[in-house]
C-alpha cells in the first residue's frame, strides 16, 4: 500500500532542544515551543501542550535527555541521583497514559550500563522510541484498514493522529490507510468536549492531509448511527488492561455502548506499549480528573452558570465485551479477553 496523507509531526528534536507544536493553540495558530529542561517538559505534558498517550511517552523520553544533559553538566560525579527527581517529575505529569511510564522505564533501563556523559546514548534511545512509534503506527494502519470493507463510513472520537503520536497516528492512522486504499466513503469526528480535540485537532489534521471530514456534537453520535451512516467506530487508547478493557478519552464508553446497540463495529488502535499486563482489568486504571473550569468555560469565557460546579473526568473505561477488535503493531485481537491479550503480548 502506498502511504500518503501523512504530513504532520508535533514532536521534534532540533538544534539540541525539544520542540513541541502547541496543541492548545490549534487550529487558529501553529506555534512551536522550545524546551531545554525536564521541568518545562513535564509542565508541557500536564498543561496539554502535547497530549495523546504515545506522544506523551515520546516527549517524556526527550525530557529525560534534557534532564541528563543538565544534571551531568552540573555535577558529573553524582548526576544519577539528581536525575531521579526529574524522573519523578515527569512521571507525575499525567497519571493515566501508560506509555508515559513505559517510555520512562525504557530510558531508565538504558541508563544502567552507561559510564561518562549519558547524553548521546539517551538521545539515540529517545529518537529510537520516536521512530519506532511511527513505524508501529503505519503497521497498525495497514492491519486496521484490512478489517474495513470498501464503501464504509467511520466515526472517531478525540484525536488519535500525528498530533497524539510520533506521527501517522493510531486510530487516525487506520483511517489514513483506509482512505489511501480507497475504502472510505465518509469520516465523522466527534467534537470531543471539553477540549474539542476532535473539532480542533482531528479535523485540522484531516483537512491538512486532504481527507474530507464532518465534525459533529458528541451527542449526535446515536442519531448518526441510527441513520445507518456508520460502519465502524475507530478510537485510540491511553491504557489497555490485561483483560482487554480500554481506557480512552471521556465519551469513548458511551460511544461503544451506542455502537453495540446499533450493530456498528468498534475498533481500538493502539501500540503494544499501551497494553498494561500488570493491570488485571479496567477497574484499577487511575482516571485523571481535571479543573472544573474546563467544563464551565470555553475559550477562556465562562459559559456555566455562576455558582455551578462541574465533574471533569478526562477518561473512561470501555469493557472488553464492547470491543470488536484491538489493533496493535504486533497483531489484531478480535473480541478481546485475558487469554487473547496474553497471547498477543507473547508474540
Amino acid at each position: 500500500m502506498t502511504l500518503t496523507h501523512d504530513t504532520i509531526r508535533a514532536v521534534r528534536w532540533r538544534d539540541g532542544g525539544l520542540e513541541l507544536l502547541d496543541q492548545r493553540k490549534l487550529p487558529a495558530e501553529e506555534i512551536w515551543l522550545r524546551l531545554e529542561e525536564a521541568g518545562a517538559t513535564a509542565e508541557a505534558i500536564r498543561a496539554m501542550v502535547v497530549r495523546g498517550a504515545p506522544a506523551i511517552g515520546i516527549t517524556a523520553a526527550f525530557g529525560v535527555v534534557l534532564a541528563a544533559r543538565q544534571r551531568f553538566a552540573d555535577s558529573p560525579g553524582d548526576w544519577r541521583q539528581a536525575l531521579e527527581v526529574d524522573f519523578e517529575r515527569l512521571a507525575q505529569s499525567r497519571p493515566t497514559a501508560v506509555n508515559l511510564f513505559w517510555a520512562l522505564d525504557r530510558m531508565r533501563r538504558r541508563l544502567a550500563d552507561l559510564d561518562g556523559d549519558p547524553f548521546p546514548t539517551l538521545l539515540a534511545e529517545a529518537q529510537a522510541i520516536h521512530d519506532e512509534d511511527i513505524a508501529a503506527n503505519r503497521r497498525m494502519g495497514e492491519l486496521g484498514a484490512a478489517l474495513i470493507e470498501s464503501g464504509s463510513s467511520v466515526l472517531t472520537h478525540c484525536n488519535t493522529g500525528s498530533l497524539a503520536t510520533g506521527g501517522y497516528g493510531t486510530a487516525l492512522g487506520v483511517i489514513r490507510s483506509a482512505w489511501s486504499a480507497g475504502k472510505l466513503k465518509e469520516v465523522y469526528a466527534d467534537e470531543t468536549r471539553p477540549w474539542l480535540q476532535g473539532s480542533r485537532l482531528t479535523a485540522w489534521e484531516l483537512v491538512k492531509d486532504r481527507i474530507p471530514v464532518r465534525v459533529q456534537a458528541d451527542g449526535a453520535a446515536a442519531w448518526l448511527m441510527a441513520q445507518g451512516k456508520v460502519d465502524w467506530v475507530i478510537v485510540g487508547s491511553d491504557r489497555i488492561a490485561a483483560n482487554g478493557d480500554v481506557a480512552n478519552k471521556i465519551g469513548t464508553y458511551s460511544t461503544a455502548v451506542l455502537a453495540r446497540h446499533h450493530g456498528v463495529k468498534f475498533m481500538v488502535a493502539a501500540p503494544i506499549s499501551t497494553v498494561d499486563p500488570d493491570m488485571p482489568s479496567g477497574a484499577g486504571i487511575p482516571i485523571e480528573t481535571r479543573d472544573p473550569d474546563e467544563i464551565l468555560s470555553l475559550g477562556g469565557q465562562r459559559v456555566g452558570a455562576v455558582g455551578a460546579d462541574a465533574w471533569n473526568p478526562v477518561f473512561d473505561v470501555t469493557p472488553a465485551e464492547l470491543v470488536d477488535a484491538i489493533v496493535t503493531e504486533k497483531g489484531v485481537v478480535e473480541r478481546p479477553n485475558r487469554e487473547k491479550m496474553l497471547r498477543l503480548l507473547e508474540v
